[in-house]
């Protein structure tokens, strides 16, 4: 894999997102993605569908940017809101309690940075808990709005990051044309050695350069954690220092 951005300590079990008590989990997709994420020279960022917060927070702790994060579940927004509120950055955090789709039509500037760990598994079969079905699936945030939205509100210099499951990539990418919207750099994400990656992390422009690519393996074929896990997260996770 390719440089580890430059960062920061900031221990995540500080916030509630980690606690018994809280009702979103975070995962590894949206931790690798709010690390791996190149923040250089962004000073406005959105985090779209924010849920628990933890990639704005990883914005604001890996920058000196304004951060703002919309999401439309009241729960998730009142979640974020309490975890952006524990933290030292604070001014710098805003969250929104809107719509994607009415988000992008009444703000008045552009982001240097967009980012998002979307609904997924689009054409998979339906979780039985609508909370658990609005998180996963994109019935009420396509990906056609995504990048909609997002090409919307990029400045022309602008970023687009997010994490995929692979075969979904696939379909997202078609749509991301349309919106001319094309790949510079990707991290493909292998749960465990010797096996195919599984996800994708992205980031997006509206320049249309060769493709950088790495590989990120989480485990090894005994089940342990790999070296390169644990040099990526030992200054965000307690365990690991």
């Amino acid at each position: 894999m390719s440089k580890k951005p430059d960062t920061r300590p900031f221990h995540l079990k500080q916030f509630s997102l980690l606690h018994h008590q809280s009702s979103m989990k975070v995962g590894t997709d949206a931790l690798l993605l709010g690390i791996w994420t190149d923040l250089s020279g962004a000073t406005r960022i959105l985090d779209i569908g924010a849920g628990c917060g933890i990639l704005a927070l990883l914005a604001a702790a890996r920058s000196k940017a304004r951060v703002d994060a919309v999401e439309l579940d009241k729960a998730s927004f009142k979640e974020a809101s309490g975890n952006f509120l524990n933290t030292t950055f604070r001014t710098r955090l805003h969250a929104f309690h809107d719509d994607f789709n009415h988000f992008t039509s009444v703000i008045n500037h552009k982001y240097d940075l967009v980012m998002s760990n979307p609904p997924f598994f689009i054409n998979d079969m339906r979780a039985r808990e609508k909370k658990r079905n609005d998180a996963r699936h994109g019935d009420r945030l396509n990906y056609e709005d995504l990048c909609r939205g997002a090409s919307a509100i990029l400045n022309k210099d602008g970023r687009f990051c997010l994490v995929l499951p692979n075969d979904e990539s696939r379909i997202f990418l078609q749509i991301a044309k349309k919106y001319k919207l094309y790949v510079n750099r990707q991290l493909l994400i292998i749960p465990k050695r010797g096996l195919q990656h599984n996800r994708i992390n992205l980031e997006l422009s509206f320049y249309n350069t060769p493709v950088t690519s790495d590989e990120f393996v989480i485990r090894e074929t005994d089940g342990a954690f790999t070296h390169q896990y644990i040099q990526f997260f030992k200054d965000y996770l307690i365990g690991f220092d």
